[in-house]
């Protein structure tokens, strides 16, 4: 508990002198009591001075010299212009992951120790570090695989760095924790939310088997889709803390140049990145969620080859079913019926004014339709739209945010390829298809199917549930049954844990004062 509090305050007096609390309090106004905490907590200390001309980019900076925990906070912040604004989001979208490397010698030990001595006598030539971020970097290598000789990637976590990472994310929690409890407008942001899901998402991707997992399925996903690779991942030489994949054999897709030199249609490959990325969204409900130019490659052939699966969404059916007729009504210009698949999707409140939502989304969807093609974008689109939620008290869709915020990339990519790319039209041939799919006779009868299916598994369980249901209504009659809306668990148990501390806390400090008291 008190190396929990120390971690706190640690954390605090790093945020004030690395001039952070300064910036945020610059762009969104912080409470005067927070602002106080923050001003004392640095007594005694030389703020950092950081000569960037905006904020975000002070910021940027700012994350960067407080260490790996903060450079992960600041990137899924980006993901998060719901909490910061779309401006910060985009500042800290330049947010650079990149840092020492650590030794070549201690790479080989982790390696050997990972994988035993006899698969380690099959690789040969590891190469120093070709790449370092704060949670792992990456060496190149030849291993023998069933007979073959093959070159590869090997990505190795860094030494203690998940025990680094979730002391100072215990830390954050509870400052979490207090300002929600303290401050009533801080509650819509869901703070200790965003601080557990951080949590979740990096201590997966610091188990570098989830990371494989993600790029098998992606592989699954994809192998029939033309001109899109997924590196095959050797399932012997990877663990929780190494990963190897096949090396990459094509040109960073930011070489324009390069690309056009091989003969590929920069057109045809732009259309091809928003398509496979929009046939993975809505189709699979899986994509890949951090499409920036660092992470795509073409080869030869023209095929798009992605790396780095560390950040992977997902969505459910109805998500995907709202996702393409949302982009589908807003082609069409059919507000009313954006609006009724909002309300049919229970993220508006039943009590607000459909005609008037209906209005909110045309005043998000014409000006759009006002602009050149070069300028019309899917992800701004979706980010202007969550931009009304506040108005209408949607409740904040984290999985549909990343999707925006990946999409809005995914285009960037594209028109940096070919300034041209008209993203409606591109777009408009995957979500018909799919719409036409999952409304179809075919669609709608494995559908009827699979429901009797379940149903008869569950007719001689008919009778025990009769009475569960009686007894849950007994409950309900009596007020001693809470039928609401169903939480994350794990997010759950931490709020639990949280609060017992602080219970803790305030008796150890009664404590310390009556025992003060006592003594003087």
């Amino acid at each position: 508990m008190i190396k929990r509090v120390l971690k706190l305050f640690h954390i605090a007096r790093k945020f004030s002198i690395s001039g952070a609390i300064e910036i945020i309090d610059d762009i969104h106004q912080l409470p005067t009591t927070l602002r106080l905490f923050f001003n004392f907590i640095s007594i005694g200390s030389n703020p950092i001075i950081i000569n960037q001309k905006t904020p975000g980019d002070k910021l940027c900076v700012a994350l960067q010299g407080m260490g790996t925990t903060f450079i992960k906070l600041g990137q899924f912040l980006a993901t998060r212009p719901d909490i910061i604004g779309e401006e910060l989001a985009k500042s800290l979208e330049k947010l650079q992951d990149k840092v020492p490397a650590f030794d070549l010698y201690d790479a080989k030990k982790i390696i050997k120790k990972e994988i035993g001595e006899n698969y380690f006598r099959d690789i040969t030539e590891i190469s120093e570090p070709i790449a370092a971020a704060s949670i792992a970097q990456v060496h190149l290598a030849k291993i023998k695989h069933e007979g073959e000789e093959k070159q590869v990637a090997i990505k190795i976590l860094r030494p203690d760095i998940e025990k680094l990472f979730n002391e100072e994310l215990d830390a954050l929690m509870l400052f979490a924790y207090i300002v929600e409890n303290t401050f009533s407008k801080a509650k819509r942001l869901k703070l200790v939310e965003v601080v557990h899901l951080l949590r979740e998402i990096t201590n997966i991707e610091m188990d570098l088997r989830f990371e494989a997992a993600a790029a098998n399925e992606l592989y699954e996903n994809t192998k029939n889709d033309l001109r899109f690779v997924v590196p095959q991942i050797y399932w012997n030489y990877t663990t929780k803390k190494i990963l190897t994949l096949d090396k990459v054999n094509g040109i960073s897709i930011r070489e324009i140049r390069k690309i056009k030199d091989l003969g590929v249609d920069l057109k045809k490959l732009a259309e091809n990145l928003i398509q496979l990325f929009l046939i993975q969204a809505v189709r699979d409900g899986f994509f890949h969620g951090d499409m920036h130019q660092g992470n795509l490659f073409v080869d030869q052939k023209g095929n798009i080859i992605p790396v780095d699966f560390g950040i992977m969404g997902r969505l459910d059916k109805n998500n995907r079913k709202f996702l393409a007729e949302i982009l589908y009504g807003f082609i069409k210009r059919d507000y009313v019926k954006v609006a009724e698949v909002h309300f049919q999707a229970g993220l508006v409140p039943q009590n607000a004014s459909k005609e008037e939502f209906a209005q909110a989304l045309r005043s998000v969807g014409e000006p759009i339709f006002g602009q050149s093609i070069k300028d019309i974008s899917g992800g701004n689109l979706l980010a202007q739209l969550f931009e009304i939620t506040e108005k209408f008290n949607m409740p904040t869709q984290p999985s549909l945010l990343l999707l925006q915020k990946t999409m809005v990339v995914v285009e960037g990519v594209a028109r940096k390829l070919y300034p041209e790319t008209n993203i409606w039209e591109v777009s408009r041939p995957v979500l018909e298809e799919w719409l036409k799919n999952i409304k179809s006779p075919k669609s709608t009868f494995d559908t009827a199917i699979n429901t009797s299916s379940e149903i008869m598994k569950r007719i001689p369980e008919l009778p025990q549930l009769m009475d569960r249901a009686d007894y849950a209504l007994k409950l309900m009659s009596e007020g001693k049954l809470n039928l609401g809306i169903g939480v994350n668990k794990n997010l759950e148990l931490e709020q639990i844990k949280i609060k017992n501390f602080r219970n803790n806390l305030i008796i150890s400090f009664f404590g310390v004062v009556i025992v003060f008291l006592l003594v003087f």
